[in-house]
């Protein structure tokens, strides 16, 4: 796929990719939740994204399929993750609102706009061991890259690299958002199973808007 090309049909894509991927690390994200959380990540996680692919346009614009996605999510996700995810994806779609495809930087200002509804939403910084230290360094990557003058399919695959090393720096870390804030010393060693989540996410869109990618798992 070409740096012009990302339109409706390549984000249904990238969504059906993200749902997939959530269903074979569902088990992995429900056990990284057991430590630290409601372990219910996971199981959340593969409704929602299962809900969303039942309701992707057929034929609709990248605004209408990313929020087709933020409705299934709010509806459909409990706990934390729901909100967080759906607000992502309304502020994603909104972000490109009115376009029937989408330039490298449309897509870098679809995620940047989705990290803002995070913080937003969640009140989280960096280095509060929350899907926020996934999702920035993936997002700053990402610019980084196309600012440097490359192809949208490698900016993401830098995108996806950042993020699966931030979620991995989480793992040492105490909480200072979320339920697993009040665990204080026992959440060291365990990874934060949204940062994980938030990495599948670039490695979707990695996948997706560059067809030949060779992205690694997260």
């Amino acid at each position: 796929m070409n740096d012009t090309a990302v339109d409706g049909a390549a984000l249904r894509r990238f969504v059906e990719r993200y749902a997939k991927l959530i269903d074979e690390r569902k088990d992995e994200l429900t056990e990284l939740d057991a430590a630290i959380g409601d372990a219910d990540h996971g199981t959340n996680m593969q409704r929602g994204m299962q809900a969303a692919c039942e309701r992707l346009p057929a034929d609709g614009s990248p605004e209408a399929v990313l929020k087709a996605v933020a409705a299934a999510l709010i509806s459909k996700v409990g706990g934390a993750s729901g909100p967080l995810y759906g607000t992502a994806f309304l502020r994603a779609g909104a972000a490109v609102a009115g376009k029937a495809a989408l330039a490298p930087r449309d897509v870098e200002g679809l995620f940047r706009a989705a990290l803002e509804g995070v913080v937003a939403r969640g009140h989280a910084e960096l280095g509060d061991k929350t899907m926020v230290d996934a999702f920035a360094p993936a997002v700053d990557a990402l610019g980084a890259s196309l600012d440097g003058g490359s192809s949208l399919a490698a900016a993401l695959a830098q995108a996806y690299e950042a993020a699966a090393r931030g979620s991995e720096a989480t793992i040492p870390w105490i909480a200072r958002k979320g339920r697993a804030s009040y665990l204080g010393e026992r959440a060291r060693g365990h990874r934060d199973p949204g940062s994980l989540s938030t990495t599948l996410l670039f490695q979707a869109a990695a996948q997706s808007f560059d067809p030949a990618s060779e992205a690694r798992d997260g």
